[in-house]
């Protein structure tokens, strides 16, 4: 079954959702690169826009237009999530956003924050841009053009954005850091297993 989540975001829509699970959005969603963090963690600034319950992307969109014409998303493939680390869990803490949305996986902090503030982290396949920007509606506004294009905060009205995987979940359970455990015991069994079979020549 095909699970949408729709903007504004409560907790029980999100709390029965699993690492590994596959997930759409439709609604609004904020775009936040590292600027845009350190102006609210460091800065203590606040978009106008409301994010308690809403969806904020780590991408750097390219948008053709202006405020008179009307904005064009022409790609919005998200970037790598880890360069927010280091403010992610005060951004949640302070805006109340439940989706972060992302490239790569997040780190301890951040699951602690998903799970103190149940708010789920996910991931979106790279390479995928274009194909991004043809799940977004309209362009709603945009704030914080002082940083430039990538780094301005784009309010986006987005239908099955997606595929979407959730890498954490509201228990801080962490898809990439579980990926990692389980792919360095099996790469210790091979390496023991090949250790037998292969020797050295001292002649």
């Amino acid at each position: 079954m095909k699970i949408v989540l729709n903007t504004p975001i409560k907790d029980g829509d999100i709390e029965t959702l699993k690492i590994g699970d596959v997930i759409y959005l439709s609604g609004t969603v904020g775009t936040a690169r590292d600027d845009g963090h350190r102006r609210v963690v460091a800065g203590g600034i606040l978009p106008e826009f409301d994010l308690r319950g809403g969806a904020v992307m780590h991408v750097g969109p390219i948008v053709k237009g202006d405020k008179d014409s009307g904005y064009e998303i022409i790609a919005a493939g998200p970037t790598t999530s880890r360069r927010m680390d280091l403010y992610e869990k005060e951004f949640i803490e302070k805006t109340g956003v439940k989706l972060i949305i992302g490239k790569g996986g997040m780190g301890k902090k951040t699951a602690e924050a998903c799970k103190q503030y149940k708010a789920l982290h996910c991931v979106y396949p790279g390479g995928c841009a274009v194909s991004a920007a043809a799940a977004v509606e309209r362009v709603i506004g945009v704030e914080w053009e002082d940083l430039g294009m990538p780094e301005a905060f784009w309010i986006l009205r987005v239908k099955d954005f997606g595929p979407l995987i959730v890498s954490i979940d509201t228990e801080g359970n962490n898809l990439f850091e579980q990926n990692k455990a389980i792919f360095e015991e099996r790469k210790q069994k091979a390496v023991e297993e090949v250790c037998k079979h292969v020797g050295f020549s001292h002649e």
